[in-house]
């Protein structure tokens, strides 16, 4: 078993399907079908079909049941703070902030402390639960934004410009087509949408997200339905897939936005062919990362997927006493989160 280069044990090692235990015989959002995964959150890189039994937040388990096909006997719920004992191995979730049910993952074990990330957030959106520094020996850290030019603004600037254009495209008599991934984005920008400026229309996925997470709605928003013509502007929370499909002709005339921190780097724009970016992440920003790292008081980094080369140059420069290092794992950048 390839233990992770200069680890203080094998706490946590790195196998074919993703991270892995092997005290506790237990998978870490593995990459491919294991007997057990313990999982972070619900996106489609770290939640993947086909594993024998699953452990995660209570609140992702509607989402693994619905995206993956799970049943309740294979779906084991966690509290935050909760910790299980496998093997002599303890495991807690700890808030990562990044979507709704998100966490950290804490190993414990012999005195040692390790932490894997997932995906994190340090503003609090309002919705997902805030993240939580958690105290550890190593950390593992994404990195997805790991460069200086990814900074983010406080989301309320951003939605006062996401109001501005809809008030606009509402004068002009234009739907706004605003896209945004469908779980987590496309719920944080449905609780800070201002309902008076128009209706709101979402996207069957976008519904399907909301249903799971209970996520109430307001009285000027409805899902999308094919016997309907929207005949006035309407806003549509869509995911990005929807762009430049077939799909949009039934709204009329639109203009087109897209929610996303890859929205900072214009050429990305451009490639997505959106006529507005607006400039919102549900990962931490270069600053957000380095401050995650700090606070953990890890005397280990690993970096996964994003700039680890680039922002582990910096981490080294910045921090000496952090050792810092790469991991390849097999998690998408992806550029519509």
């Amino acid at each position: 078993m390839p233990y992770l280069p200069n680890s203080s044990g094998p706490l946590l090692a790195l196998s074919p399907c993703g991270l892995y235990c092997p005290r506790a015989d237990v998978y870490l959002d593995p990459w491919r079908p294991v007997n057990r995964a313990l999982i972070t959150h619900a996106h489609s890189d770290h939640a993947r079909p086909g594993s024998a039994q699953y452990l995660t937040h209570r609140i992702s388990v509607p989402l693994l049941h619905q995206r993956l096909a799970t049943t309740p006997k294979q779906v084991q719920a966690l509290e935050y703070g909760e910790v299980v004992c496998i093997n002599g191995v303890n495991f807690s979730f700890h808030p990562a902030g990044h979507v709704p049910g998100s966490a950290q993952i804490l190993v414990e074990a012999n005195g040692e402390r390790w932490v894997f990330s997932g995906d994190y957030k340090l503003e609090d959106d309002g919705l997902s639960t805030p993240f939580e520094p958690v105290k550890c020996d190593t950390f593992i850290s994404e990195c997805t934004f790991g460069l200086p030019v990814f900074k983010w603004q406080p989301q309320s600037v951003v939605f006062n410009e996401i109001h501005s254009w809809w008030g606009r495209n509402v004068a002009d008599g234009y739907s706004s087509i605003l896209c945004a991934y469908s779980l987590g984005k496309a719920q944080r920008v449905l609780a800070n949408l201002d309902p008076s400026i128009g209706k709101i229309v979402l996207h069957t996925s976008v519904a399907r997200v909301c249903e799971a997470l209970e996520f109430p709605l307001s009285g000027s928003c409805e899902q999308w339905r094919s016997d309907v013509r929207y005949a006035e502007p309407v806003l549509v929370l869509a995911p990005p897939s929807v762009l430049g499909s077939a799909w949009l002709k039934r709204f009329g005339a639109y203009r087109t936005g897209l929610v996303s921190g890859w929205m900072a780097i214009r050429g990305i724009k451009r490639r997505r062919g959106v006529e507005k970016g607006f400039v919102l992440s549900d990962h931490a920003d270069f600053n957000g990362l380095g401050e995650a790292i700090v606070n953990t008081g890890a005397e280990r980094v690993y970096l996964t997927h994003g700039y680890t080369a680039q922002f582990g140059r910096w981490l080294k420069e910045s921090h000496a006493r952090i050792g810092v290092h790469e991991l390849q794992a097999q998690y998408q950048l992806d550029v519509e989160e």
